[in-house]
């Protein structure tokens, strides 16, 4: 489950004309990819209802379903030349609304720990908080993926199916359970942190 906040980097793509053998698709809303995005964006009320209604089973497979149609939609925007400002926007938008809303449903249902739910909300405030200070300090706002975020995701992706899993189908697994508890936690923290330190630092290098 997990994608990076970030537009394309060369700015000047979208204003190159379009060739035969280079198609440009920024000129269409409704490419596949978008459309494949934004259905991973409408699964997330689906997913919360089923959750609330204690239908795990279901939960669980709307949320392999959305996870396997991120790594649809990227593979098909990079064989088909389909990138665009858009799906880099949406996409991530669709990750970070998925894990989180399911974090906290399964935090109200009592699946997960609520602390635990409090701290991937905080996370993530967190750095979009930051993100929005640097913009209007006027620093420069791109920050690099970190190792420790993808691991970050990774993992709560992971523990959000390991979870559902579990709950839905009666099974019982707590020891994996909780090392995956401790292990997002962790790594949550630890990428909060890191992403402090380096946005700390680009402040430092905007006032010099």
């Amino acid at each position: 489950m997990p994608g990076a906040w970030a537009l394309p980097d060369d700015p000047d793509r979208v204003r190159r004309p379009a060739t035969p053998a280079s198609v440009d698709v920024e000129a269409g809303l409704f490419t596949l990819p978008n459309l494949i995005t934004f259905a991973r964006l409408c699964a997330v009320p689906a997913a919360v209802w089923l959750m609330l209604q204690h239908r795990l089973d279901q939960a669980f497979l709307v949320f392999v379903g959305a996870g396997l149609s991120d790594a649809v939609d990227g593979w098909l925007a990079r064989v088909r030349n389909a990138r665009s400002s858009l799906g880099a926007l949406l996409d991530p938008v669709a990750d970070k609304a998925l894990l989180v809303s399911t974090y906290v449903t399964l935090a109200v249902i009592g699946v997960l720990p609520d602390w635990l739910a409090i701290l991937v909300v905080f996370r993530d405030v967190l750095i979009v908080g930051g993100l929005l200070l640097l913009w209007v300090l006027g620093v420069p706002t791109r920050i690099r993926p970190l190792l420790i975020s993808k691991a970050n995701t990774a993992a709560q992706i992971a523990l959000a199916a390991l979870a559902l899993l579990l709950a839905g189908f009666d099974l019982a697994a707590p020891d994996l359970l909780d090392a995956m508890i401790w292990l997002v936690t962790f790594t949550t923290f630890a990428s909060g942190v890191a992403y402090v330190r380096q946005a700390a630092r680009l402040t430092h290098r905007g006032a010099s």
